[in-house]
């Protein structure tokens, strides 16, 4: 009769292994679609055998563990690829925005540097027609706002990128504590010998996050609890500890800082990874790159033009003698810090008689000297520092946004193909195959029905057993 009930126990056993099996398999098939989502699988070990007179019996099955398929190396080249993927998407936008305004072809500043001498050149032809020196006073003034418009331009993107850089911090302050959640949780139920399979994919998908937002890293102890750093080892994220990250607006600008056990800590453009990065690096080194040539660009052309201008000659309006000394633009050499060259061009008169269109000091209705002199800077004069004329001087700004644009377009591609094939390669290793879980299915089925069958035969035997004693 022992012998029985030791059987009916394995069959029971047995019976509640299958039915738990089949619950796993049923939780696995409900999250197919779930993103983040590891497969488990039932982990069967046989119940340690017993002495039955001289040999051992089994006493059947149990499910020892759930586990999760998982691979460290492939989660860590997925966090590396996202990394990359997210910095190039942190330049993508405000590229696409600079492409708009650096084009090479239809109005852009080069046009209206033409259009500007090619005023002076009209005038040339008619030193002393009111109408010529009207045209290249109203050209002098569209000059300074073509400039003025494209700073501002570029000065709206940057508030574009500020924007963004706020929106998304609060986003990633509730990450932090989610993850530090996720870490007090995980520990709590791995100290008693389970696994936390669920709250450890919830963590997988945030860090993934982290990694193209932040370009985080991330280190486990022997608690199972990550520790979140930035790349340039700031931490984030300590066992079940949050830190936070604030912005902090200086000037027109937004910097980030980090509260750390009450001390608040600057973070550089250098301490930081993924989308983030590629934003900095658009808003600090490209845009900031591309307002510093502007600037040199705005001083050197209204220097230029204004010390061949000074050397001319023009009939005083309130004398009525030949004079010299008259700037065409006011100067804007040397401004108050914060203040853009660029943005600061303004005619020196609004009086086109002011204009010094003579070469000598007589100044005679014909004489156009001075005229062709500054008309001939378009191509005559090199930017200073540079080997390159006003046109081929705009054009290397053009330039350096079409090469920056176009490989920015060719590593997002890239990088997006790459973190593809790794998503790809986890979910072929930790993801849901519905074909497999079928197998699994039947093969668990069919040892639960073939339990209910053995526990059927056994109550057999022991009603015959029974009716025997009887």
């Amino acid at each position: 009769m022992a012998g029985l009930l030791d059987a009916l126990n394995a069959g029971k056993t047995s019976l509640l292994t299958n039915q738990k099996a089949i619950e796993i398999v049923g939780n696995n098939v409900a999250n197919v679609n779930t993103e983040g989502y590891s497969r488990q699988r039932a982990e069967l070990m046989q119940i340690p055998a017993v002495n039955f007179g001289n040999f051992f019996i089994g006493q059947g099955v149990t499910v020892s563990d759930v586990s999760r398929d998982y691979s460290s190396f492939i989660t860590r080249q997925l966090q590396e690829s996202n990394i990359a993927f997210g910095e190039e998407t942190g330049r993508s936008n405000a590229l696409s925005e600079l492409e708009r305004l650096f084009n090479v072809s239809g109005d852009n500043l080069a046009s209206e540097v033409d259009k500007f001498f090619d005023a002076w050149q009209e005038l040339s032809t008619n030193p002393s027609g009111q109408v010529e020196r009207d045209i290249v006073l109203q050209r002098g003034e569209l000059l300074g706002d073509a400039f003025t418009q494209l700073s501002n331009e570029l000065n709206t993107i940057t508030q574009n990128l500020n924007t963004e850089i706020i929106g998304e911090v609060e986003q990633l302050n509730e990450k932090f504590n989610e993850i530090a959640k996720l870490n007090d949780r995980i520990r709590q139920v791995e100290i008693g010998g389970q696994q936390a399979n669920a709250a450890r994919d919830q963590r997988d998908l945030l860090v993934q996050d982290l990694s193209q937002t932040l370009g985080v890293k991330t280190y486990s102890d022997n608690q199972g609890m990550l520790a979140v750093v930035l790349p340039g080892g700031t931490p984030l994220v300590q066992g079940n500890t949050a830190m936070s990250i604030k912005t902090v607006t200086t000037g027109t600008n937004v910097e980030l800082q980090v509260e750390i056990a009450g001390t608040t800590k600057d973070l550089s453009r250098e301490e930081l990874g993924g989308k983030f990065r590629g934003m900095y690096e658009i808003r600090d080194v490209v845009i900031e790159g591309l307002h510093k040539d502007l600037d040199t660009l705005a001083v050197d052309l209204t220097s230029s033009v204004n010390d061949v201008h000074d050397d001319g000659y023009f009939i005083d309006p309130a004398t009525g003698n030949p004079t010299t000394g008259q700037i065409f633009f006011t100067d804007i050499t040397a401004l108050p810090p914060g203040v853009r060259p660029s943005r600061s061009i303004t005619n020196a008169f609004t009086d086109s008689r002011y204009i010094a269109a003579a070469g000598l000091n007589t100044a005679a209705p014909g004489d156009n000297q001075n005229v062709l002199k500054i008309a001939s800077l378009e191509t005559s004069h090199n930017v200073t520092g540079t080997n390159d004329n006003y046109d081929a001087f705009f054009s290397q700004m053009v330039s350096t946004v079409g090469i920056e644009a176009s490989r920015n377009d060719l590593a997002l591609k890239g990088a997006k193909d790459a973190t593809d094939q790794l998503q790809n390669l986890r979910d072929g290793f930790s993801g849901v195959s519905l074909e497999e879980e079928m197998i699994d299915l039947i093969q668990y089925q069919r040892g639960f029905q073939s339990s209910a069958k053995f526990l059927s035969t056994v109550d057999e035997m022991m009603n015959s057993l029974l009716q025997l004693k009887g």
